[in-house]
C-alpha cells in the first residue's frame, strides 16, 4: 500500500467510526468507500504482472565520464490489459530513475538509460527494480530483476604525444649505462645461425667458449616510469587527484601504444606495474584497470625509488601539496626527468630546478599540453 493508499485507510476508519457513532449514514458511507477503494487498489496488483524483463549493462570498462547504458526489455506476456511500470537502479548505492512507457499485451519496450560514470572505481549496478501502480495509485507491486552486474570506469585518457627520442637506456641491472654505436647493450644470447655476425661480444665468447650475440635497445623507445603521488596532502582539493591520474594514465598509455616499456609507480607503493616493450591493449587494461582502483593515502611516507633500469624518462605527477623536494630528487636521477604538478595557481606553467623540468597547471589538460610543448619531440 502507498502512502496515498494508508492515507484513504487512516481517513476511512475514523469516518466509519463517527458516522457509526453519532449515526450520520452518509459519513458511513464515505468511510467505506475510502477502505474499499484502498482495498481494490490491493487487488489490483495481486495477481503477477505477464511480462517477461531482461536487463543489460554495457560497456562493462568505461572511462571517466564516458558512456555507459543500461537497457531494459520488457515483453507483455498477457493478452487482456496493459502495464504500467515505473522502474528503478541501484548504481553504487545511489538511485537511477528509468522511464517506462505503457506496456501493452503482447508489445515489447526496449528503453535504454545512462550510467553515471563521474566516479573512478568498480561500480555495483543493481539490481533494476519494477514497481507496477494499482488502482488509483493507492497501492503498487514490487519486482526485482537483474543480477548485480560490476562496471570499472577507468581514468580517462586524454590526447598527448609520445617521449623524447634519443634517451639511451642501460643494461639491464646494471648502474651505468653502456653505449655502442647508436643502441645499448640490454642483453647477452647463445649465437644462433643466421644472427648478423657483427653483433657477436667478442669478449663474452672468449670467456665463455660460446659464441654470445649482443641484444640491444633502441634508443628511440626508453624506458618510461610514472610516478605518482598518492598521498592524500598533496591534493588541497581532492579534484586534482583525478587530474593527477588522468595525467599518468594519458602517459602510460601513449608509450605503451608505440611500443615502449613502461613502469607505473605509486608514491605509497600500493601500485607498482611493469609492462615491456611490445605491450598489446590488453595488457595496457590492466594500467589502467590499476589506476581506476587507486585511492590517495594519507600516511606520508618516503617515495619508492624507480629502479635503475627504468631511468630514461621519469615522469612525476604531484600536487600542490607534494613534497617537491625528494620527488625533483627522485626525477633527477633519470635521463630526462619531468614533475607535472596539478596546482591551482601555478607561478609559472614551465621552468626548471636543475636538471628536472617542472610543469604546472590547474587541470590535466593543461599539463599534458604543457608537456606536448617542452617534452616531447
Amino acid at each position: 500500500m502507498t502512502a496515498r493508499g494508508l492515507g484513504a485507510v487512516v481517513l476511512g476508519v475514523p469516518l466509519v467510526a463517527v458516522g457509526l457513532w453519532w449515526r450520520y449514514p452518509g459519513v458511513v458511507g464515505l468511510g467505506v468507500a475510502l477502505i474499499a477503494l484502498a482495498l481494490a487498489g490491493v487487488l489490483s496488483v495481486l495477481p503477477r504482472a505477464r511480462v517477461a524483463p531482461k536487463r543489460t549493462v554495457r560497456p562493462r570498462t568505461v572511462q571517466r565520464l564516458g558512456t555507459c547504458t543500461g537497457t531494459i526489455e520488457l515483453t507483455g506476456t498477457g493478452k487482456r490489459f496493459p502495464v504500467l511500470f515505473d522502474a528503478t537502479d541501484e548504481v553504487a548505492g545511489a538511485t537511477v530513475p528509468v522511464d517506462i512507457p505503457l506496456l501493452d499485451p503482447g508489445r515489447q519496450v526496449k528503453v535504454e538509460y545512462p550510467i553515471p560514470t563521474h566516479t573512478r572505481g568498480l561500480l555495483r549496478i543493481g539490481p533494476l527494480t519494477l514497481s507496477r501502480r494499482g488502482l488509483a495509485g493507492l497501492a503498487h507491486a514490487r519486482t526485482v530483476i537483474g543480477d548485480v552486474v560490476e562496471v570499472r570506469v577507468v581514468p580517462r585518457v586524454l590526447p598527448v604525444r609520445g617521449l623524447p627520442g634519443g634517451v639511451r637506456r642501460g643494461h639491464v641491472g646494471a648502474d651505468e649505462r653502456v653505449e655502442r654505436g647508436g643502441t645499448d647493450l640490454v642483453g647477452l644470447r647463445e649465437y644462433v645461425p643466421g644472427d648478423d655476425l657483427r653483433r657477436l661480444h667478442w669478449a663474452t665468447s672468449a670467456r665463455t667458449g660460446t659464441l654470445m650475440i649482443r641484444e640491444d635497445a633502441d634508443p628511440a623507445r626508453p624506458h618510461l616510469a610514472v610516478v605518482l603521488d598518492d598521498h592524500a596532502e598533496a591534493y588541497p582539493d581532492p579534484k586534482d587527484f583525478e587530474d593527477a591520474v588522468e595525467v599518468a594514465a594519458s602517459l602510460v598509455t601513449v608509450a605503451i601504444a608505440e611500443g615502449h616499456p613502461v613502469r607505473l609507480l605509486s608514491a605509497s607503493g600500493s601500485v607498482d606495474v611493469e609492462l615491456p616493450a611490445g605491450a598489446v591493449d590488453a595488457d595496457a587494461s590492466v594500467v589502467l584497470a590499476a589506476l581506476a582502483d587507486i585511492e590517495a593515502v594519507t600516511d606520508r611516507g618516503a617515495a619508492r625509488p624507480v629502479p635503475v633500469r627504468d631511468l630514461d624518462v621519469v615522469a612525476v605527477v604531484c600536487g600542490a601539496g607534494s613534497a617537491l623536494s625528494a620527488l625533483l630528487l627522485e626525477a633527477g636521477r633519470a635521463s630526462v626527468g619531468v614533475v607535472l604538478a596539478v596546482d591551482p595557481a601555478p607561478d609559472a606553467a614551465v621552468s626548471a630546478i636543475g636538471t628536472v623540468l617542472v610543469l604546472r597547471a590547474p587541470r590535466a589538460e593543461g599539463l599534458l599540453s604543457a608537456w606536448n610543448t617542452a617534452v616531447s619531440r
